[in-house]
């Protein structure tokens, strides 16, 4: 395998943390100069090293199991801040400049959120991303114990120089880092220096961890009746969604929501507060719910519309945004109102005072009426006093929400099956 500080994923997150350029090459010489994505043949990175990589290199990055290439990986981020229907759009028009030279694959929308959230540093962790080959770190330090153990009072070289960063060490000083005591890394001291192969597990492993669908109770019975192999299944729980009105006429859009909901202040979607804060098709937000998990935030994937959903996404729906129009539910699983909202509980928020749509009151106590107090156009500043009442309107929604989940099934470390 490729030394990690020339793989692929960790190249292109480290350019992107430095603000280093990436540059779409026809030659693999790092000097050379920028040509359009549908003529390269290499990427180019100038931090933390100048370095080439032929464009099509395979990462650890994995769609439906299939590894994918540098070349879609960076198409991805390029286009993290357009729509889905435009990126695909994009996607087309780049594999047919392309031609016989390569394929950009496309990428779901989930999995190109934890693709951009991963690449910006925002999370450590990715259901997509295959971790790295074990390095050779446990043999030097299997070594190292050897030669402790052997009382040797040769001079230090090698690792030890590394101590000193460069140049000779001062002989003083290598009787004294010969005197230490090595304390090697748990492979060396659960298993010595002598290499276990363990190769065998792996065969008898396969069958428990199989994701396909027919072999799930197969799976989950045999891990059951196993408490050695249940006590280290930690399955990733996955994100909730919360799916938003795409109606002009909604108070909370894409825009503002993030604001109210974590910030609980309301901003119309239009003002420059809201404008600044993002206009991306899809965001996150978290939130601590002590009811399910006390000790760490949820994250929540926020969308306006479900074009790109997979069917087990709908699972993990738990809250839809509504003005009261039915022809926002047109492409969802249960396009009834009343259908969806006994699955699905509805939040619709309006201006206090005002009389709620006649469709929000015929839906009845599935949906969650909840009124906010009318903006005042002469406020400039964002910190408004004026406001205070929306926080106590956001705890009422966020109770609604995870009572709903509670209800459906979501615990601390699993998700429900259906809802």
């Amino acid at each position: 395998m490729a030394p990690i500080e020339k793989d692929p994923l960790l190249l292109l997150r480290q350019s992107i943390a430095s603000g280093g350029a990436i540059i779409p090459t026809a030659s693999d010489d790092p000097t050379a100069t920028e040509v359009p994505l549908s003529q390269a043949t290499h990427l180019t990175f100038s931090s933390p090293t100048r370095v080439s990589l032929p464009i099509d290199t395979q990462t650890r990055f994995a769609s439906n199991e299939t590894p994918m290439d540098l070349r879609s990986i960076y198409f991805a981020y390029l286009k993290r801040e357009v729509a889905i229907p435009e990126y695909n759009t994009s996607a087309s028009k780049l594999n047919d400049e392309l031609g016989t030279k390569g394929q950009v694959r496309k990428l779901a929308f989930v999995e190109r959120l934890d693709l951009i959230t991963w690449l910006e540093g925002a999370s450590e962790e990715s259901e997509y991303i295959k971790p790295l080959a074990s390095d050779k770190d446990g043999s030097a330090s299997a070594s190292a114990v050897a030669l402790a153990s052997k009382g040797s009072s040769a001079p230090a070289t090698g690792a030890t120089l590394g101590r000193s960063g460069k140049g000779t060490l001062d002989p003083r000083l290598a009787v004294i880092y010969n005197s230490e005591r090595k304390m090697g890394d748990r492979n060396t001291v659960l298993r010595g220096i002598k290499p276990t192969d363990f190769s065998h597990v792996r065969k008898l492993a396969a069958p428990l961890m199989s994701k396909k669908p027919g072999q799930a109770t197969t799976s989950s019975t045999s891990i059951s009746n196993n408490p050695s192999l249940a006590s280290h299944q930690k399955p990733r729980r996955p994100d909730p969604i919360i799916l938003l009105s795409p109606s002009a006429s909604s108070l909370l859009r894409m825009s503002n929501i993030k604001s109210f909901l974590e910030g609980g202040q309301y901003v119309p979607p239009d003002s420059l507060a809201a404008s600044s804060s993002t206009s991306a098709s899809m965001l996150h937000i978290n939130r601590l719910l002590k009811g399910i998990d006390p000790n760490r935030p949820m994250r929540f994937i926020l969308v306006e519309g479900p074009e790109q959903f997979k069917p087990e996404y709908w699972s993990r729906v738990v809250a839809v945004f509504t003005t009261g129009q039915s022809w926002q539910f047109k492409n969802y699983k249960w396009s009834n109102p009343n259908e969806l909202f006994r699955h699905v509980p509805g939040i619709y928020v309006g201006w206090r005072g005002d009389r709620p749509p006649e469709s929000i009151r015929a839906w009845g106590h599935r949906v969650m009426n909840v009124g906010i107090d009318q903006w005042k156009e002469s406020v400039v500043s964002t910190a408004d006093t004026s406001r205070w009442r929306d926080r106590e309107i956001v705890e009422s929604i966020w109770d609604a929400i995870e009572t709903n989940m509670r209800n459906k099934g979501w615990r601390r470390d699993q998700a429900p099956s259906s809802i």
